[in-house]
């Protein structure tokens, strides 16, 4: 995180507060530093990888090697035993402070509000945000899908029982199936090199946002824990010509437009919030 003196980073946060208090409608956008501390990993780097997951370095799989469609074909269980286990990770992860704030923030303030998120792990509706109003930009690992695309079919995983060995990052027994081919299913997530990914049930969710951004009233960008590596989030956020509040320990300030706020996603929404609310408060005192 870079140093910067308390006066510079006030005012930063200052001028945050004065754009959401101008706009109309929040659009939260998020990376994978989103879900960091919440304790899900980010996959920086392949040591970072590996430490997470040792019987794929001991293979020296990276995590592209790994998160690509063709491993459905050539060794399943392997591609389960990693999907799997992130998977029970998700579903046992409890969504951080930050997101519970966020959502406050938008219904204290009334601010009609949007998430674009990059991320797969269902965090954002888990913590209460609705459903309707969230696109996730490359699927949703509590989603599957057949491997092969048959019948355009997308159906929930939530009945899937997981079994696996996780120091061998196997799958233990029957694989999950298609319900339509019975060939062998797979999250419904765009992988790398992934051309067989279906794009439906997101195309559905982009439709949404596409006709909430027509009316939405003077829309601000809080952008949060997105890189640079797979730069979705940040392409997004940045190509809509709004106001944009950056939180991202490892950004600089680059454009005038953009007010960037060196912090976790858990302290930066933190502090964000409580200086939204003080904002607030005085106000009212001098009414």
């Amino acid at each position: 995180m870079h140093d910067m003196p308390t006066a510079h980073l006030q005012q930063r946060y200052q001028q945050a507060v004065e754009l959401i208090a101008q706009a109309g409608s929040l659009l939260i956008t998020a990376g994978a530093g989103m879900g960091v501390d919440s304790g899900l990993p980010d996959f920086r780097g392949d040591q970072g990888f590996w430490n997470a997951y040792p019987a794929l370095g001991e293979k020296n799989l990276s995590f592209t090697d790994i998160a690509n469609p063709a491993n459905f074909e050539h060794d399943p269980w392997l591609a389960w035993g990693f999907y799997g286990h992130r998977l029970a990770l998700y579903r046992e992860t409890r969504p951080h402070m930050g997101f519970h704030l966020l959502m406050e923030l938008a219904l204290k303030l009334k601010k009609d509000y949007f998430v674009f998120t990059s991320n797969v792990d269902g965090q954002f509706q888990r913590a209460g945000f609705d459903e309707e109003r969230i696109v996730e930009a490359h699927g949703s690992i509590h989603h599957l899908q057949c491997t092969k695309g048959c019948e355009e079919d997308v159906w929930s995983a939530e009945d899937l029982s997981i079994n696996i060995d996780e120091r061998a990052c196997q799958w233990i027994g029957e694989l999950p199936v298609c319900p339509h081919c019975g060939d062998v299913a797979r999250p419904n997530i765009l992988m790398f090199y992934d051309s067989l990914w279906l794009s439906r049930r997101t195309g559905a969710q982009k439709q949404r946002l596409k006709r909430w951004l027509q009316m939405a009233n003077r829309p601000v960008v809080i952008e949060i824990g997105a890189g640079e590596a797979i730069p979705t989030v940040r392409h997004f956020g940045e190509a809509l010509s709004a106001p944009l509040i950056r939180l991202n320990p490892q950004s600089r300030q680059d454009s005038a437009a953009t007010v960037v706020l060196p912090a976790t996603a858990l302290r930066g929404i933190t502090r964000l919030f409580q200086e939204c609310m003080a904002s607030c408060k005085a106000k009212e005192k001098i009414r």
